[in-house]
């Protein structure tokens, strides 16, 4: 086991397998090289091709979470290790939480909570802030989690566009082949698309001009499709109105020159973090290992 899993999840694991956790290990090599020839399965993700290497009967990783990005599946490919991971159950959990990372930047919640506890509200009114019925959001990445923050999204009378490698036929929303060019029409650009080189800095410094002083960025994927450093210049000189970020380029580490800027919210990559979700990922990692063991189709193969 390679990253925390719900407790319901390890306690199956358990009782299924015999289970080796790396998870808060002093050593984790020191834990693959005791059992390192007779593991033949991970369930967590974030594996290296030098992991698997350490791993000789190593015969699937079955990941918790949609991206595996975190995998070298290519390495995995090369040895004939199956790799899966656990699509649509944490839908709804990252939806959920980008609409109310949008709701907290547009209506600057943290700031009126504060401003509630300090006593300001005594002092005089809180400034006005702006809704989001009536302004357009562009969606990087109109994929299983895209579709279910725009339908959110519709519930608040927003106009939905959307960019991507092509576009989807039946899909009631304008469809934009360039990504400059629809940050230019985006009130607000979400950005929900999957990590790895293929997208790494897709959000780049022309992409954030762009938006413009009055653009939102909120970011739900991975850092790494963020050009971070263009976006702290873009925050601090005004170039760009506000972010709402749950992922960063280096977590946990974020950087003190965006947590020193006003106009943005940040919360720890808690996207599919809801007792809800986490527990659905934790039951279709246990169903991907038990179907590979009995030698039937895995439910949610990648590689």
């Amino acid at each position: 086991m390679t990253k925390p899993l719900a407790k319901s999840c390890i306690a199956e694991l358990e009782q299924l397998f015999d289970v080796r956790s790396i998870v808060n290990a002093a050593d984790p090599d020191q834990v693959m090289a005791e059992g390192g020839d007779t593991i033949r399965a991970i369930a967590g993700g974030k594996v290296s091709a030098a992991m698997m290497e350490k791993l000789p009967r190593l015969e699937i990783i079955a990941n918790e979470g949609v991206g595996v990005d975190t995998t070298d599946v290519p390495a995995a490919k090369a040895r004939g290790i199956a790799v899966t991971n656990t699509p649509d159950v944490l839908n709804i959990a990252v939806a959920e939480l980008a609409v109310g990372l949008m709701l907290a930047l547009a209506r600057t919640l943290p700031e009126a909570d504060r401003y509630v506890r300090d006593g300001e509200w005594a002092k005089g009114l809180f400034p006005l802030r702006s809704q989001l019925h009536g302004k357009t959001v562009g969606i990087l990445g109109l994929g299983r989690i895209g579709k279910e923050i725009a339908g959110r999204l519709e519930g608040f009378g927003m106009n939905i566009v959307y960019f991507g490698r092509q576009e989807q036929p039946g899909q009631p929303y304008r469809y934009f082949g360039d990504l400059v060019e629809m940050a230019k029409a985006s009130d607000w650009l979400i950005v929900i698309a999957p990590g790895g080189k293929a997208t790494e800095r897709i959000v780049s410094q022309a992409v954030i001009e762009a938006l413009g002083p009055k653009g939102r960025l909120v970011n739900v994927a991975r850092g790494s499709l963020v050009d971070q450093e263009a976006l702290i210049d873009a925050l601090a000189s005004g170039g760009l109105g506000g972010a709402a970020l749950d992922v960063f380029e280096q977590e946990p580490g974020v950087p003190p020159a965006l947590l020193a800027l006003s106009n943005v919210v940040v919360s720890p990559h808690m996207g599919s973090r809801t007792e809800e979700a986490r527990e659905a990922m934790g039951r279709l990692v246990i169903d991907n290992l038990v179907a590979h063991f009995e030698g039937r189709p895995l439910p949610s193969r990648v590689a």
